[in-house]
């Protein structure tokens, strides 16, 4: 599908946008794509202040009048997550877009600030943590006259991999260490977990338009920074599957997508692929209304002291 952000995304004048992971990759593009479709907000987080004054640097030089607003949030830490919540409840009246972008892949076996696996915990559970935070005022802000809220979380193919079950809840608050490939096996686990949550909030919350969505395998840090191994594999199934690692303002058109095609034009709970496209891509795991019912209520006992 032939999609230009500077034109197919309609006018989003007074609309307020949330990016995590927007000063690097596909997030740094999304941001500045969407500032010069003239929305009144766009906060963006990350944890490098540097990386965040080039991007808002890059989107001024655009001619964009939005207000940038660069909103620390270290994904490792709950209570981070938490502060960043807070301050965008604290300053806005509406939020039309979460786009929860940030994440990190094949790590090794480590634990958060709080004790969850490392990939789980930033690539799911502190996104389920902000959105959690922020639902009330999406639920406001849809019920307001020709309101389009939407929620849309960037996942992977990559859920295919995740292990037996599907989500280890037993072993999430461990390194969750496997005999071979266990930092993908984690990455997959993490990212089915995302898949999930979109379903999840779109049976929960209909007003509010929720997908996943895979950008492709992109050329940035998440496959430039993986081991030679890991890179030449990703290479190799970039080459066979896209004709190649897809560049970072393309790849951000996926899930630029999602934000800004017609709504009738996109399904809330279903999983999207390179560019609108409806994927067929699936699992046991990752269609099993239930599993993403005990993945829920599980995050709810989880989260509840941080709400």
């Amino acid at each position: 599908m032939s999609f230009d952000p500077k034109t197919d995304i309609p006018d989003l004048q007074g609309k307020v946008i949330l990016v995590t992971g927007g000063t690097a990759g596909v997030g740094a593009r999304s941001v500045v794509q969407l500032a010069q479709r003239n929305p009144a907000h766009i906060y963006f987080t990350g944890r490098n202040a540097k990386s965040a004054d080039a991007v808002l640097k890059e989107a001024a030089a655009t001619g964009s009048k939005t207000q940038l607003q660069f909103l620390p949030c270290d994904l490792t830490s709950l209570a981070s997550v938490k502060a960043a919540a807070d301050t965008v409840l604290a300053e806005q009246a509406r939020l039309d877009v979460v786009l929860a972008n940030a994440g990190i892949m094949n790590k090794p076996p480590t634990l958060t600030q709080d004790g969850y696996e490392l990939q789980f915990g930033v690539n799911y559970l502190g996104h389920a943590l902000l959105i959690r935070k922020l639902l009330p005022l999406l639920e406001r802000t849809a019920a307001e006259p020709g309101a389009d809220v939407r929620v849309v979380v960037v996942t992977s193919t990559g859920f295919r991999g995740a292990p037996n079950g599907g989500i280890q809840f037993d072993r999430v608050k461990t390194v969750q260490e496997f005999p071979v490939i266990g930092g993908m096996i984690r990455y997959g686990q993490s990212k089915l977990a995302d898949v999930l949550l979109a379903r999840e909030l779109a049976r929960r919350y209909p007003a509010i338009l929720s997908v996943s969505v895979t950008p492709g395998i992109v050329g940035t840090d998440l496959v430039n920074n993986l081991s030679l191994f890991h890179r030449s594999v990703a290479k190799l199934s970039a080459y066979l599957g896209q004709g190649g690692l897809i560049k970072p303002e393309d790849g951000a058109k996926s899930q630029l997508w999602c934000v800004g095609a017609p709504r009738s034009k996109i399904k809330s709970g279903e999983f999207y692929e390179p560019i609108g496209v409806l994927s067929k891509i699936s699992t046991k795991y990752s269609t099993d209304m239930g599993l993403a019912r005990r993945l829920w209520e599980w995050t709810d006992t989880e989260l509840e002291k941080w709400m």
